[in-house]
């Protein structure tokens, strides 16, 4: 692998717990690569599939998605939803022949900052031994 390719990963986090987690880090001064774009949305259950597949087309190595812990969403369900739409979705992807393996989904609450530091340290590690993501276009190359 390359020594100079450092990931892109794009994460879409909820705006009530997840992203205060990321914010949280920073005021506390933690270190994490600086490889991930956050977008923070209302919650994980509006979050789009095609905005995952329109990240692994504009470049991503890895996306993210990240929200409230199960029962604790402030919109009730959200959180169930997008659980459940990334059960179907994750069989799409395999069908189509994307690595899920560059997808993650994680719960992280407001005062999880650790966590947060943690979980982009280690999946920009991951992905850095991975290498680029080049699959995306040769997939839709084919296709085309």
């Amino acid at each position: 692998m390359s020594e100079d390719f450092e990931p892109k990963i794009v994460a879409f986090v909820c705006n009530w717990c997840t992203y205060l987690a990321a914010d949280l880090a920073g005021t506390n001064r933690l270190e994490y690569p600086p490889n991930v774009r956050i977008l923070r949305l209302p919650c994980t259950g509006r979050v789009d599939f095609n905005l995952i597949i329109k990240a692994l087309e504009m470049g991503a190595d890895a996306v993210v998605v990240s929200g409230c812990h199960p029962g604790d969403c402030h919109y009730t369900a959200g959180n169930y939803h997008a659980r459940r739409r990334w059960i179907l979705f994750r069989e799409l992807l395999e069908t189509m022949g994307i690595e899920t393996n560059r997808i993650f989904f994680s719960w992280i609450s407001a005062a999880e900052s650790k966590k947060w530091q943690h979980m982009i340290t280690e999946i920009t590690d991951q992905i850095r031994e991975m290498g680029p993501y080049t699959a995306y276009h040769e997939i839709s190359e084919a296709t085309a």
